[in-house]
Parts: C-alpha cells; structure tokens; sequence
C-alpha cells in the first residue's frame, strides 16, 4: 500500500489497538442487534426469475382461474378404506383439517359426487356423496375408482390410500399488493413513472416485503398445524403430506436443523484441527474469533438490508468461514515463520513485517475471489444475485477483520515464547515438490489427461432439479413423495394452457331450422356460455387431455377432459351433441363449478388449463425435455400455433431458473476466468504469469463439474454456484503461492530450488488451510439433506484439486516456461 497510507493503517492498527478492538466491538454489537432480522426464506417466489415473462402470465392465470396453494394428505389406512369405521375416522381427519386457519377446502372421497345409474340429464344439485346412509359403498368404490376425474388424484388404482386435497385461502392483500407492484414495475419500465407514482412503488415495493414476511411465517404455521392434526391420526392409519408449500417449508427447515446441529461440529472439528497443526490456544482462537466478528456482522447486515438467505445461498456462513480462516492462517503461518528464522527481531517488528508482507497477496486474493463470486450478480435471479452480493459483501468483510483485529490483538499479546525450528519442513508439501521434481513434464501431460477426462465428465453434466432427490430415503418426506408418486399421481405440476381459435363456430342442436325456437324453453339455460360448448370443442378438449396422459413421464392430469370422459360413460358411452351439451352446462351443480369447470376453463377467454402433475421419482426424468416435448407435442398434433399453447407453473418457473443460470453461470464461465487472468495481469504485470495462473484454476472448476458429470449428481437449484465457489477457491492459493514464488526467486536464482523452498513456506499455510476447511466441512456429510451433503464434499474436494493443483501443476508450469527469467548461477 502507498506509504501514506501504510503509515495511517500502522499507527492506528498498531499503535491503537484498543480503539481499534473497541471500534470492531461497537459493530459487533450493532450489527448483533439487527441479526435477529436474520431469515431464511425458501418461498416459491425467492427462486423465480422476476422479470420472467412466464411468472407474469403464471399469475395471471392464477389470477383467472382461482388458483390457490394446496397440499395433499395421503391417507392409507390399516383397515379397509371403505369401512365404515375407517370412513368415520377419515371424515373426522377431514373435519379437523377444515377447522385449522387458513384452510378454505378439504377435497377427498367423502364429499366427491357418486352418481350411481343417474342418467347424464338427471344430474343435479342433490347428488349423493359415500357418507350418505343409503349408499353402497361397494358401488361407491367402484365408482370412484372408475373416474376418470377423481383416481390416481383422490383414490389410488389399488383403492387402499385416499388423497385430501387441502386448498389455502387466498391472501387477497398478497395479491393485489404483488399485481399493484407488477403494473408499476412495467409502467416504469415501459414508459417511466411519475413523481407520484415512483413514491407509490417505494410504499408498495416495502409493503409486499413486509408482508411476504407474515405470508411466510403463516405458511409455516399452517403446515406445523396440519402436521400436528396428522399426526393425532398417525394411530390409525399411514400418513404423509406432499405439495409445493410443505416442500418449500420442509428445504428451510432442513437447512436450519443443518445450521443449528453442524455449525456446533464444523466449528468443533476446526477447533481440533487448528489444535493439532499449531498446539497453541492463540492460534485457535484466533482465527475462531476473526470468524465471529466477521460472521455477527454480515449477519447482521442481511438483517439490516432485509437480505434473506435462500437454499441457494445458505452456504453463505459456511464460504465466508473457508475465507476468514483461510486469511489468517497465512497471517499466522507467516508470521510464525518469521519468527523461527528471525531469531533477534522482537515481537513488534516481526508482526509489522509479517502484516505488511501478506497485504497484497491477501488484498489481490480478496479481490479475485470477489470477482469469482460477482459472476452470480449477473444472472438476473434475485438470491442469485444477492447472494453474489453477500459473497462481495462478505470477503470484503473478512479482508478488513483479518487485517484489523488480528494485528491489533496480536499487538496487545506478549511475544510467542513457543521454540520454532528453523527447518520449515513438512513431509506432505515437501513430498509434493519432490514428485513434482521426479515427474518433470509429465506433470503436464497428467493434467493435460485429468483435463481431458475432465471434458468428457462435463458433456455427462445434466441441468436438472428434482427435490425428492434433496433427501435421503429414510427421511419422511422422501417416503412421502414417493407414495404420491406411485399413489396419487405425483406432487408438483405444471399448467398447460391453450388458447382456442376464436373462428365462429355453428352450434349443432342436431335439429333442422323448423326448430328454430326450441331452445326458448330453455330459458337462460342456453346462453352465450352454453353455445361455447360444441360437440366438436369438446372432443378437442378430450383429446388433449388423453394426449398429454398417455406420455410416460406425466402423472395425474387434471382438466375439463376428465370431466368429459365421466360425461360420456354416464351416457352410456354414447356421442353427445352440442344441444345436450348446453344443457348440462346449466344443470352443472354450482358446488361442482368450482371443482371441475372453473379451474379449467374460462369461456370468457377461450381458454382451456390443463394440470398436469409430474411423477418425481421417475427414472430418467428430464424437466427441461418433458416441458419442451409437452409444448411442441400439443401444437403439432391438434394443429395450433406456437403462441396458443403456453406452459406454466411452479416446473416451468424452476426450469426456466436452471436454464438461466447454466447459461449465465457455465456458459460464461470463461469470462470470469478472462476477468481474474486480468486481475492476475495487475498483480504480476506479466501477460505470461498471468496466464500460467489461470490454468491450475481452468482445469480445477473443470474437474468439480467433470467429477459432478461422471458420478450424475445434476446441476440444480443447490448446486449451479459449485463453479464459482471452486474458482474463488483456487485462486486463492494461486495467488499466496505465484507472489511468494516471484518474490523468493531473485535472491535464490534456481526454479527448483525456488519451488522446494515455497512448498515449506507458502505452501505449510496453503496445508494447513485447506486440511482445516476439510476437516470441518467433512462432517457435513452426515446430514439428511443431500444438497448439504454434495456441498460438503465438493467443498473439500475443490479445496484438496486447488491445493493439488497449486502445488504441482503450477510450479511445474513455473520451471518449464520460466516467466521470471533465466536462472542464475
């Protein structure tokens, strides 16, 4: 640094260090306070694309037809399903769910119509449900297992498990202050936004943040709720809770249960680790206390900023843990060794000196790793890019903790009287620079092979996002979805909505023109609505729907085509024309509107939504292929046009999510290696240096991804970030180890020389940073959450290919192209 301000940062840092502890102890305890601020957040919409034109139209038809959230109870009792006292036990189920909070309908076997030999005219309002006294529950059952509405949804094909669709009331004040936001947002985008009207999205915009908070804790209520009714039923039959809501509370849950029960064992396991490679309290706590101050305060500036962390960037505390400690121990290592070889300095000077000399290796490693982690900034996905911020934030934060309280604590302490050798030897490290020695150029062509084999594993890297496999098969909600799965037709869906050509259609009474008056005594039976439905329309809408059925990978497809096979074999199997159609539209009991016609159609728009329900657990599943092969399939077969036929939905909306970032995020991957090369180039002021560098962390990221390739385990929501965690990894000890290379080489003169004696130097910090972060970050491995699992270990397996990497490939790089010169004698 300029000696201005060296001097500034020396007399403050080292000749006030009380202040300056004070001056951290005042942040820690704003910054505590605003902590409790802290939340974790795995709604729906915090993993959506904002300005996603699908996620407006998603809720536009949200909008249209009503729809709300909802979960599914499967219920397998361990008696028959149709006895009467397991209906009663069901029925009372049923009525407990409906008397929670919140919960606006309980649908199931119970209140779902049986026709029994009604003829398709005689449908009314007085239909008869299974409770009623005179019904035959065989019959019953029979039925109901035959409808083609109401099986796999409602009833298994065995009969032995009924599904209870619970449906949410609707936050009215959620949703006008999320469609006021929406119109101002694309006002302002569109044609700019009055003085008035700017003020008005502030208040909205804080509104909607406010009140998504409450929407958010009342979810969780509700789910907690319902869970606790399900399980006073646990006594007399199997039951599991699916959908959308219960999986986004069950990812918090799981990643708060993570935070609490190994934040404790990671931290303990460092504690050992620091322990056996320093066997001084000092050096413990140091670094541990470093974490503290810089975890407290960046917690509490997300509590501050309203800043929420999502599945995606709850690893936060965990990568800002790696880069804390891993600041420290190279203060720690070097000034240690300092010490062993500066046997007449005293503590003072030899702590200056060890300070001043990792400034700029430690500045230049901030700085890279910072640019590695804003790559996430232009993704254009909210977490996705605060939690670029966060890493920004977050390393910008260790930086200043580690060069402010360590020097000034250390400043305060008494010298270090432990008795260091000035041999610096360490076995490992040593071994590394020997092999390195022995295999001369084949150290390249080893690499060149890793690297190739490294290419293959990413053309195997699936973009893909299927939360059942987020848990292992003991865990309950693994065991749930898996019976919705192979009982109830699946959990998540996705829309398909078709927009029906408005030529004008003659409605077929199926009598000549001397019948012209007919249907005047039909009243208003047959207005415009029931001319809508022609005999030709609905054999479209029937057809679709068996379409999108038959495809192997879908599950239950709910939709006005279901309603149309009942129709046709309660007719006997017989055509139905348009005139009848008509007249069961008005006689369509108003309870059943809203069940089986609303959610589908909407006459007004010439609109059908088709639900289509997605079986999680299937083999081979391709999200991203079973989507497009959905939309192109309908428009080919019934002959629509591209913009008629338009999928949506909580799918759509995570593909979409996935597609975006493998595009911005490994897609562009090389223009982050291009920007940190430069960044390298302004450290080292050598174009060939900087490309020396840039290559142990090109194939590093390559062997992360070709690993994740070769073993299947997909990008997705969790895992998408693991490229630039791997590359803000490795250039760290690219940079320690390159800026202590280039400084040592002038006065030894030899590059093997120069390599034997940073792998005992730089290279024991490198050790034991990484052989630190490993041993803590191993224990993730435990968890019952796979996402944290596969960040752990990949983690740690970044960590062992950056140090590798850096030990071997780069100064064999170093040695045979010689960027700093010829050697001297």
């Amino acid at each position: 640094m300029p000696s201005s301000a060296a001097k500034l940062y020396d007399d403050i840092v080292f000749g006030k260090p009380t202040l300056v502890i004070s001056v951290l102890l005042l942040l820690v305890v704003f910054f505590a306070w605003h902590a409790q601020n802290f939340r974790l957040d795995a709604s729906a919409d915090s993993l959506l694309l904002e300005n996603d034109p699908d996620l407006e139209f998603s809720r536009e038809i949200g909008d249209r037809y009503g729809i709300g959230e909802s979960v599914i109870v499967a219920y397998t009792p361990f008696t028959d399903l149709f006895d009467p006292k397991t209906l009663q036990l069901l029925s009372e189920l049923r009525e407990d769910l409906l008397a929670l909070d919140r919960v606006e309908s309980v649908d199931s076997i119970l209140n779902v119509p049986v026709f029994g030999d009604t003829p398709l005219t005689g449908i009314s309002e007085d239909y008869l449900t299974i409770q009623d006294e005179e019904q035959d529950l065989e019959l019953a059952r029979q039925e109901i297992m035959d409808s083609p509405i109401f099986q796999n949804a409602l009833i298994s094909p065995d009969g032995n498990t009924a599904g209870l669709l619970v449906g949410f009331s609707i936050d009215e004040t959620s949703r006008a202050l999320l469609a006021r936001r929406t119109e101002l947002r694309n006002l302002e985008r569109d044609d700019g936004l009055t003085e008035e009207e700017a003020l008005e999205l502030v208040d909205v915009e804080a509104g909607y943040a406010t009140d998504s908070v409450i929407a958010a804790d009342r979810q969780h209520e509700i789910i907690s709720d319902i869970r606790n009714v399900l399980d006073n039923h646990k006594d007399s039959a199997q039951i599991y809770l699916g959908g959308a809501p219960m999986i986004a509370d069950d990812l918090v849950t799981f990643v708060e249960a993570d935070l609490r029960s190994f934040s404790i064992a990671v931290v303990l396991l460092i504690i050992v680790a620091l322990g056996l490679i320093f066997r001084k309290l000092r050096w413990v706590a140091m670094p541990l206390a470093c974490c503290a101050v810089a975890g407290t305060i960046m917690v509490g500036v997300l509590g501050l900023m309203d800043w929420r962390v999502t599945v995606v960037s709850s690893n936060f505390i965990s990568l800002l843990l790696i880069i804390m400690i891993s600041l420290t121990v190279h203060l720690i290592v070097r000034y240690r060794e300092l010490r062993a070889t500066r046997h007449y300095s005293n503590h003072d000077k030899i702590l200056r000196h060890a300070i001043r000399s990792m400034f700029r290796p430690c500045l230049y490693t901030a700085l890279t790793t910072a640019v590695a982690f804003g790559s996430l900034i232009v993704s254009g996905i909210l977490p996705i890019i605060t939690f670029g911020w966060m890493m920004v934030m977050g390393v910008s934060t260790a930086l200043v903790v580690a060069f402010t309280l360590f020097p000034a604590v250390m400043s305060m302490l008494k010298a270090d009287d432990t008795q260091l050798s000035s041999n610096l030897r360490l076995n490992l490290t040593a071994a590394l620079a020997t092999i390195t020695d022995k295999l001369k150029g084949n150290v390249l062509i080893i690499y060149g092979l890793i690297l190739v084999l490294s290419v293959i594993g990413l053309t195997r890297l699936r973009v893909e996002n299927s939360f059942i496999d987020y848990f292992r098969e003991s865990t309950e909600i693994f065991q749930g979805m898996t019976l919705l799965d192979d009982k109830l037709g699946g959990t998540l869906s996705f829309d398909v909505v078709v927009d029906l050509p408005d030529a004008e259609e003659e409605f077929d009474d199926g009598f000549d023109d001397s019948f012209g008056d007919f249907d005047e005594g039909f009243g208003d039976s047959l207005d415009n609505y029931g001319y809508w439905f022609t005999a030709a329309k609905m054999d479209q809408i029937k057809a679709i729907h068996e379409y999108l059925d038959n495809d192997q990978q879908t599950g239950k497809v709910l939709s006005f085509g279901a309603v149309i096979q009942l129709a046709e074999k309660l007719n006997a199997n017989e055509p139905i024309d348009g005139l009848l159609w008509a007249l069961l539209y008005s006689r369509i009991p108003e309870t059943l509107k809203d069940t089986v016609l609303n959610p589908f159609v909407s006459i007004e728009d010439n609109q059908l939504r088709y639900n289509v329900r997605v079986i999680e657990s299937a083999e081979g599943l391709n999200r991203n292929e079973l989507l497009r092969r959905i939309e192109s399939g309908v428009e080919r077969e019934f002959g629509f046009e591209d913009e008629e036929v338009r999928l949506t939905g909580i799918l759509v909306m995570y593909n979409n999510v996935l597609q975006s970032l493998f595009q911005s995020q490994i897609l562009t991957l090389g223009v982050v290696m291009l920007a940190i090369m430069l960044m390298f180039l302004a450290l080292f002021r050598s174009w060939v240096i900087a490309l020396i560098c840039i290559v142990p962390n090109a194939i590093a990221a390559a062997v992360v991804l070709g690993i994740m390739g070769w073993l299947g385990i997909p990008l997705d929501i969790m895992t998408i970030t693991i490229a630039a965690i791997s590359v803000g990894i490795g250039v760290d000890n690219t940079i320690h180890y390159m800026h202590r290379f280039r400084r040592e080489f002038p006065r030894i003169g030899k590059y093997r020389e120069t390599m034997f004696f940073c792998h005992n130097s730089i290279g024991r910090a490198m050790y034991f940073t990484s052989m630190t972060i490993v041993a803590g970050f191993s224990i993730l491995a435990l968890s019952n959450f796979i996402p944290t699992i596969v960040f752990g270990l990949l983690t740690s397996f970044a960590m062992l290919v950056a140090l590798t990497g850096s030990l071997t490939l780069l100064p064999q790089l170093l040695i045979t192209f010689k960027p700093l010169g010829e050697e001297t004698l």
